[in-house]
């Protein structure tokens, strides 16, 4: 393995008082006050017009071929990716909860397809920050037992959640990552890139470690985009098409973004995912981050509308930014 690190790596975000910050997006109101503003109603959203009836985001159905590169949505963030003889799993979470208690928190509402013991094979896993619906103790540890050889992906900071809950892990297994900053292995490499976004699993470790998205370059030529959690700017993905050039397969969040004043500056909607998808020049877009856990104020059903009605607006063919049936498995 071998560690390239650009020579703009820390050019794109800065750690204040030891906290990391988003260069373009100075002030985000996300403090306890601020949540519990949402959950007494301050926030709201002018009407949207209403979701038609049955409903339904084009998904022709075709068989995919397991000779060529293969992506499954499996739940939430979690993308099942297999290419050239390697399987990657981002975000991975099987839990019941996305919470730090097994009693309380957002309980999921639909199950994940496949189950995590029907994988049969992990050789790598990207994590895009800490929040507990994207980093899962229950999840991580029964990877881990399944598959030990597993390489984690991580940003910078988060090295240290797994040196403590999962102390069993080799020190080589586990790739800590600044922004810019890349992995190589023998067939293929994991960048770094900017997502606008926070971390923090607790009550005084706000922002105290990175949150990332991730390009993954196979030697084959292909290469995917995991974009995690972010917010819109006009800079930060401008600037991946530049490094990276026109993306094959993106996985671009599309929910949790009502209401929307308390999301913009973290979640992006639909329309601006679209936005993503224009300005990275990817070739096929799949939407994800809906759909299993409640944590915002839209209806499950309202991000593949919202998103089908902005493609119908910008005049994107939805063939190019797919919603997925949860399991459903295709070529890119």
């Amino acid at each position: 393995m071998i560690i390239n690190i650009s020579w703009h790596a820390s050019r794109f975000f800065k750690s204040v008082k030891n906290k990391f910050e988003n260069p373009h997006q100075k002030r985000i109101n996300r403090s306890a006050i601020h949540f519990l503003l949402w959950h007494f109603g301050y926030y709201k959203d002018p009407p949207f017009e209403p979701l038609k009836d049955h409903f339904c985001f084009p998904n022709p159905e075709e068989e995919s071929l397991s000779d060529k590169p293969r992506v499954t949505w499996v739940n939430h963030s979690t993308f099942w990716i297999e290419a050239f003889g390697k399987s990657i799993l981002t975000d991975p979470i099987w839990n019941d909860r996305c919470s730090p208690f097994s009693f309380l928190g957002p309980k999921r509402l639909v199950q994940a397809k496949p189950a995590c013991e029907s994988i049969p094979k992990v050789d790598y896993v990207v994590i895009s920050h800490d929040h507990y619906d994207h980093l899962d103790y229950k999840s991580i540890i029964q990877l881990h037992k399944l598959h030990p050889q597993i390489k984690w992906i991580v940003p910078l900071g988060v090295k240290r959640w797994f040196s403590r809950c999962l102390p069993s892990i080799k020190r080589s297994n586990l790739i800590e990552l600044n922004w810019w900053e890349s992995a190589s292995f023998e067939q293929l490499t994991f960048t770094a890139v900017p997502a606008q976004h926070f971390s923090g699993r607790g009550l005084f470790d706000s922002n105290r470690s990175l949150w990332m998205g991730c390009v993954v370059q196979f030697i084959q030529g292909k290469q995917f985009y995991f974009a995690g959690d972010t917010g819109y700017n006009p800079i930060d993905f401008q600037q991946i098409y530049s490094n990276f050039g026109a993306t094959d397969l993106s996985l671009l969040p599309i929910g949790v973004y009502l209401p929307r004043q308390f999301m913009k500056p973290v979640h992006v909607n639909p329309h601006e995912s679209i936005q993503i998808h224009q300005d990275i020049r990817s070739k096929l877009s799949i939407g994800g981050h809906f759909g299993t856990f409640r944590l915002s104020s839209e209806s499950f059903e309202r991000p593949p509308y919202d998103l089908y009605c902005a493609l119908q607006a910008k005049g994107v063919d939805p063939k190019d930014f797919r919603v997925l049936k949860l399991g459903q498995c295709i070529n890119w």
